[in-house]
């Protein structure tokens, strides 16, 4: 299928990786880093590939967006990238989570295409949501700066103060999903783990 040029993509790379002593983006997974597996699947979803962290460690990789906010958390991350986005849909990915597909991310953009009202379109997996393997509209900045400015970082708090489509683990089954593509790593047992 041909790249989907309506919509962008940001790998948040900004954490400081304390519980994994190094950062969690060079660190190798079957002999690729983790931010390589998430640039090559995002590559393979729009040419809009956008990492939000340090232009000093990310640019070799990719066009960078730095915070507005900084020491903020994943938050102040989304914030930068819709801030600087052109286009009107935004997929938001960590960069520790290595098992996410392309089939993934053209399900949770159709499912937003689809909702027009929806200003995140975001799964609930493994007893909670997932905000960091979400699609967001634009006009989401606005929520995530006025949260930001009043010093609230909980991304999930935000999603009852907007229209927000939920995807369900059962409906994700259904489309042929597991639970487990939302794995993330944080830590060198997580990582030791995932390589068996």
């Amino acid at each position: 299928m041909e790249l989907d040029s309506a919509v962008s993509a940001f790998i948040l790379a900004g954490g400081k990786s304390i519980r994994m002593g190094s950062d969690k983006a060079f660190a190798p997974l079957h002999g690729r880093t983790l931010l390589a597996r998430i640039l090559d699947v995002a590559r393979s979803l729009t040419p809009n590939v956008y990492i939000v962290g340090e232009p000093g460690k990310y640019a070799p990789f990719a066009a960078v967006v730095e915070d507005v906010y900084t020491n903020c958390g994943p938050l102040g991350g989304i914030h930068a990238a819709l801030h600087s986005s052109a286009t009107d849909l935004n997929v938001v990915l960590a960069v520790d989570v290595p098992f996410v597909s392309l089939a993934l991310l053209r399900f949770m953009v159709s499912r937003a295409k689809k909702s027009a009202r929806s200003l995140v379109t975001v799964a609930r997996a493994n007893g909670g949501l997932q905000p960091l393997c979400a699609v967001y509209r634009r006009e989401f900045a606005e929520v995530s700066e006025k949260a930001l400015r009043s010093g609230r970082y909980k991304i999930d708090a935000l999603f009852g103060e907007s229209k927000t489509q939920v995807v369900s683990q059962e409906e994700l089954e259904v489309a042929g999903f597991s639970p487990a593509i939302f794995r993330n790593l944080n830590t060198p047992d997580e990582l030791a783990e995932a390589e068996k």
